[in-house]
């Protein structure tokens, strides 16, 4: 087998990556140019992120891959590339549940990339607040975990707010056992206190009952909040993401402790736009009917006659009197499509309330 010697292939290399920052540079250049022709179009315009023509660039990133980089790693490059280009137009500002090293965050920077600026806020609702003021451009909010449901707080904004969802994402979820330095990972009998989100604690509870089975569990606003509070008790433990240990100069005791191993948390963008069609989407409703036997079914046969595919129905209590319901459903397609189109005008002719929360790009699967 004839092997290139080494200094020809670092030769080649150098070429390549000349090659390579010669077309980056080239892209953030019509970057600019695209913001510049915006506002020659509308001079007071700010609306140079697109979800639908992110998700395009990053869906035919994945079908031209021919390895050996997966498509995770191609989908992350291309996403800080985009990041990086628009916030040669404007950085955004994304508000997210905090403090520093949440989830949250971890989801913000998967979708908008690290260029975006991240504002994190005490509450679900602040994130809100924050979009709704204007001043933060978008909002992550996290709406469903795979093993323990729904997040009620993010679906009660929803009844209230007139923000749009305008992009989702789906981040696998890895806890970690982290303390500090004081703290050794192979007898943790000095252990009094395991400090996380309510969620968190539910999801790692199999591993806590045989490894922490005598220590408190006490239930915080995040994650990060349990590091943050952590780091000077050596006898207390926090249950958080791998960047709240680095954030907060935290050591790893105990890598992936969640119960299940494909747990994942889906996060919802909200903002003040509605994306237009990518070819891949999801529409997200709000209704409520008639307390009566039989209404559910009569309200969603729309959806099946035009065969449009249900994901997920939730149903929350109203706020507008007891035992009065409102459901929120996602389905299948975006709301500009025809027959989505169609099925929400006789839904909305059928159910005593409709609210489109938003048609968005489905998240790329990587």
């Amino acid at each position: 087998m004839n092997v290139k010697p080494l200094a020809d292939i670092r030769r080649e290399i150098d070429a390549l990556d000349e090659s390579l920052q010669s077309l980056l540079t080239k892209r953030a250049s019509l970057a600019q140019a695209v913001a510049d022709a915006k506002r020659a179009q509308a001079p007071d315009c700010t609306d140079f992120y697109r979800p639908e023509r992110e998700a395009e660039v990053l869906r035919k990133v994945c079908d031209r891959n021919q390895g050996p980089l997966s498509n995770e790693t191609l989908v992350f490059l291309f996403q800080e590339l985009m990041s990086a280009c628009l916030a040669l137009q404007k950085p955004l500002q994304i508000a997210f549940l905090g403090p520093l090293g949440t989830f949250s965050q971890v989801a913000s920077q998967k979708h908008f990339g690290h260029s975006s600026e991240g504002v994190p806020v005490s509450t679900i609702e602040d994130v809100f607040r924050q979009v709704e003021s204007g001043r933060c451009d978008y909002g992550m909010v996290p709406v469903e975990n795979s093993t323990e449901g729904m997040v009620s707080q993010s679906l009660d904004c929803f009844l209230t707010s007139q923000l749009m969802i305008c992009g989702e994402v789906e981040l696998r979820i890895r806890h970690h056992l982290m303390g500090s330095g004081e703290l050794d990972k192979k007898d943790l009998s000095g252990v009094e206190r395991v400090l996380a989100h309510q969620q968190t604690l539910a999801q790692c509870r199999k591993w806590l009952d045989q490894n922490l089975p005598s220590a408190e569990r006490i239930s915080l606003s995040s994650n990060a909040e349990a590091a943050r509070q952590v780091r000077d008790d050596p006898q207390a433990v926090a249950i958080a993401a791998e960047t709240a240990a680095t954030e907060y100069g935290l050591d790893l005791l105990h890598c992936n402790i969640e119960d299940s191993h494909d747990n994942t948390t889906r996060f919802l963008v909200v903002g003040k736009q509605s994306p237009g069609a990518s070819g891949q989407d999801k529409t997200s409703l709000l209704v409520s009917t008639a307390n009566q036997p039989g209404a559910l079914q009569t309200l969603l046969e729309p959806l099946a006659r035009y065969q449009l595919s249900m994901t997920r129905i939730e149903s929350r209590p109203s706020r507008r009197g007891m035992w009065d319901y409102v459901f929120f459903i996602d389905i299948k397609g975006h709301q500009d499509d025809p027959d989505v189109s169609v099925a929400l005008q006789e839904l909305e002719e059928r159910s005593a309330m409709l609210k489109v929360l938003g048609a968005y790009p489905v998240s790329i699967a990587v």
